[in-house]
């Protein structure tokens, strides 16, 4: 422990004083007294040596006592038994009282008369009364504070955590009134957190078994109709062995992807930077996706700026961003539409940007700000034939982000959708 002082720390740093600093605090207050009252005493009364003497005395063995007096409270604890803390600042005041009547009522019974001893003693009997009633009202108004908080603490241990408490003063109970709040708000944010955790458990498991059940519903039917020989001619058998490959390659994707997202928000995302053509990524996006285009009459196209330099990136990310993205814009543009992949400079010299670009149904407004949450989907039916796993473009945003970029999404409802990223070239 530190000898000197204690610390606390809290919103507003609130230092409390160590025992021993307490003790020499409380003897250097008695001593100045002791000493103050000696040399105020012998100039106004003007005692002769004798009577210095015995006030000396007898103040110097009440503040004695007094100290005593202190320690033994202090090291037993007695103050804290009480049953509420104005209690303990009750007695608190009563003993101070106690100890300056009597410290008053000894020096003035050796120097005064007996009438104005007993005019002394009148004055500190009202003297007292009124400190230790004065004492009662700060006390009941400090405690009160106190009180307000206990019961806030009763409420947020209950599972109200929207309870705060009013601020009054500067002082340490204002302190704690602040500390107990900002406590109250991180609870409650924390709260909020676990619930949307378990929200989100609860629709991953939903999510997750919708997209395992359906192909493998799937798979099971056509190969229980394989195996108990249903389908005689050679053109079936050949459609369900296609049809079963595409379910194997759908389930196949969907555990890709659950494992990316999986490795992304445990491990993070260790990235294999080397300098990069981003026309060769674009080219090869648009290479491995041209047959589907095709099959699905849609028009896929790519155009880079010649003045972009090569990037410094993870070459195999940057290819899975622009795949899901391609991916997405596919399958949500109808035949006879476009899709585009434009590389450009930006106004920033040290970035450049990339646009996925399609004309197809778009996206509706009250779905936009969430098309980068995990498994989020607009359609609610999560048909395989509208939509994927949700995952891909959470991916694709993370991945942009380890880059250091950014991705953004623009839509209108019928008229298509533009994701672009930008990334820094360093």
């Amino acid at each position: 422990m530190n000898m000197n002082r204690e610390t606390i720390p809290m919103n507003n740093q609130v230092t409390v004083p160590s025992s021993l600093l307490l003790h020499a605090r409380f003897i250097l207050g008695v001593t100045i007294a002791f000493g103050a009252t000696l040399l105020v005493g012998n100039a106004l009364l003007n005692p002769d040596a004798e009577q210095f003497r015995t006030m000396a005395f007898f103040l110097g063995m009440t503040a004695a006592a007094s100290v005593a007096l202190a320690y033994v409270l202090h090291r037993t604890g007695l103050f804290r038994y009480a049953p509420r803390l104005s209690f303990a600042l009750m007695a608190g005041y009563i003993l101070s009282s106690l100890l300056t009547f009597f410290n008053v009522w000894v020096t003035a019974r050796l120097m005064l008369s007996d009438h104005d001893l007993q005019t002394t003693t009148v004055l500190l009997v009202f003297a007292s009364g009124v400190a230790i009633s004065f004492g009662y009202f700060i006390s009941e108004s400090m405690t009160g504070e106190v009180s307000r908080l206990n019961r806030a603490a009763q409420e947020i241990a209950r599972g109200k955590l929207e309870v705060r408490v009013p601020v009054k003063g500067r002082d340490e109970v204002a302190a704690l009134a602040n500390t107990f709040n900002d406590m109250a708000e991180q609870l409650e944010q924390a709260d909020a957190s676990r619930r949307e955790t378990e929200q989100l458990r609860r629709s991953f498991v939903a999510w997750v078994g919708h997209d395992l059940r359906t192909p493998l519903a799937s798979l099971r039917a056509m190969l229980d109709a394989l195996q108990d020989d249903l389908v005689e001619d050679k053109a079936t058998e050949e459609r369900y062995l296609r049809n079963a490959q595409g379910q194997v390659e759908t389930l196949s994707l969907l555990v890709d992807d659950l494992f990316d997202m999986a490795q992304l928000d445990t491990l993070g995302m260790p990235l294999v930077r080397q300098p990069v053509d981003l026309g060769d990524l674009i080219s090869d996006t648009i290479e491995s996706f041209t047959a589907i285009a095709k099959q699905s009459q849609i028009s896929l196209s790519g155009k880079v700026d010649p003045d972009i330099p090569p990037l410094s990136v993870d070459g195999g990310r940057i290819e899975r961003v622009l795949s899901n993205l391609v991916s997405n814009a596919l399958r949500y543009t109808p035949a006879g539409g476009n899709v585009c992949i434009e590389a450009l400079s930006t106004a920033d010299p040290e970035a450049v940007a990339v646009m996925v670009s399609d004309n197809g149904q778009g996206i509706p407004k009250d779905d936009l700000p969430y098309i980068f949450d995990q498994f989020y989907r607009g359609e609610k039916s999560r048909s395989r034939s509208t939509g994927g796993s949700g995952l891909g473009l959470a991916i694709a945003q993370r991945i942009v982000e380890a880059h250091g970029g950014e991705i953004y999404a623009s839509s209108e409802e019928g008229h298509g959708t533009t994701i672009r990223f930008e990334l820094p070239l360093q």
